[in-house]
C-alpha cells in the first residue's frame, strides 16, 4: 500500500542554538537516506502548505499565537528553557502543522489512505497557550481538530509512542470523546505527566489511556503493554482515522530519551497500528514525526516506520 511522504526543506531552516539536539540534521538524514534507498522517490509526494491562522487557532491562544509573530519580527529568540526560534522557524513551524492537516486531508479523501507528514519542529509537548519540550504547535492536534471541523470523520485516535509523554496533546483532548489518545512512554521521565490514573475528564473519561514504564523496562514488555492498550481503547473508540506521533527516541542509543529499543521493535509497532486500522479505520493511517535525536539511527527508524505502514492486511 502507498505511503504519502509530506514534506517541505524549508522546515531545517528552524535552526535552534548550536548543541541543540532538535536540529536541522534531522529532517535532512531522514531525506538523504530515503534517497538513498529508494523510498524518497517511489513514495507519492503530499501536499505541504503553511497552516493558517484560522487552523491554528483551533488549538492555540489568540495572544499565544500573536507572541510568535513578536519572536519572529525581533528575528528569534527563546520561548521557553527547551524551545527557540530562529529567524527561519515562524515558517517551519507552520508548515510543519500545514503538511499534519494536509497529510490527513489526503488519507481521509485516500489519495492514498496512509501517509507520513516528515516534520520539525515536532509538536507534542505544545501547549494551548504557550511553546514546550522543542514543540512550537502541536501539530497532530491541530490535524485532528482541522479533521473533525472540516471531514466526514467523527472519532480519531491519536497514538503517541515517543518516550516522552505527549502532554500537549492529552491536555487538548482531555476532556473529548472524538479524540482517544494512547501513550506509552518512559516514566519517571519528562515532562513529568501520563500517570495510569490520567484517564480523561467529562465525556473524554476513559478516551485517554497512559502506559508509563520504566527505564529498563525489557523491549517485548514494552511492545505487550503497547499492543493490549492500543487494542483495547480501538475496540473501545472505534476510530476513523488513526493518527501516529512518531517518535523514535526510545531507540537504544537515542541521545535524549532510550529505552533500548531497537528497528525491529518500531517495525512491530506500526504493524499493530496497520492491524488496528484494518480493523476500525479502512486502513487510514496518518504518521507525524516526533521525536528521536541520533540523525543517522532516526534516518533508519523512518525507513523501517515506512516499509511497515505500506504492510498489506495479510502482509502485517
Amino acid at each position: 500500500m502507498p505511503v504519502a511522504l509530506h514534506y517541505d526543506r524549508r522546515m531545517a531552516e528552524h535552526r535552534p542554538p548550536d548543541r541543540h539536539p532538535e536540529k536541522p540534521e534531522r529532517l535532512e538524514a531522514i531525506l538523504r537516506h530515503l534517497k538513498r534507498t529508494g523510498l524518497l522517490d517511489a513514495c507519492p509526494a503530499g501536499v505541504v502548505r503553511e497552516a493558517t491562522d484560522d487552523e491554528l487557532r483551533r488549538v492555540h491562544a489568540p495572544a499565544y499565537l500573536a507572541s510568535l509573530v513578536d519572536v519572529d519580527r525581533r528575528g528569534g529568540g527563546p520561548l521557553e528553557a527547551d524551545t527557540w526560534m530562529s529567524p527561519g522557524s515562524l515558517v517551519a513551524a507552520r508548515l510543519a502543522a500545514g503538511a499534519a492537516i494536509e497529510a490527513v486531508a489526503g488519507v481521509l479523501a485516500e489519495k492514498p489512505s496512509r501517509a507520513m507528514a516528515l516534520v520539525r519542529p515536532p509538536g507534542h509537548h505544545a501547549v494551548p497557550g504557550g511553546a514546550m519540550g522543542f514543540c512550537i504547535y502541536s501539530n497532530v492536534a491541530v490535524a485532528a481538530r482541522e479533521a473533525l471541523a472540516r471531514h466526514a470523520v467523527d472519532r480519531i485516535l491519536v497514538v503517541d509512542f515517543d518516550v516522552h509523554h505527549g502532554n500537549g496533546t492529552q491536555d487538548v483532548f482531555y476532556d473529548s470523546p472524538e479524540v482517544a489518545f494512547l501513550s506509552v512512554h518512559r516514566h519517571p521521565f519528562y515532562p513529568g505527566t501520563g500517570l495510569k490514573d490520567e484517564t480523561g475528564t467529562g465525556p473524554g473519561l476513559g478516551f485517554t489511556r497512559n502506559i508509563p514504564l520504566p527505564f529498563g523496562t525489557p523491549p517485548a514488555e514494552f511492545r505487550a503493554a503497547f499492543r493490549s492498550g492500543l487494542h483495547d481503547l480501538a475496540d473501545k473508540q472505534r476510530p476513523e482515522l488513526i493518527i501516529i506521533s512518531a517518535g523514535f527516541d526510545a531507540m537504544a542509543e537515542d541521545p535524549v530519551g532510550g529505552l533500548g529499543l531497537d528497528f525491529e521493535d518500531f517495525d512491530r509497532l506500526t504493524r499493530d497500528v496497520v492491524e488496528v486500522a484494518d480493523v476500525h479505520a479502512r486502513g487510514r493511517i496518518v504518521s507525524v514525526l516526533e521525536g528521536g535525536y541520533n540523525p543517522s539511527l532516526l534516518a533508519g527508524c523512518v525507513e523501517t516506520h515506512l516499509k511497515a505502514l505500506e504492510a498489506t492486511p495479510q502482509e502485517g
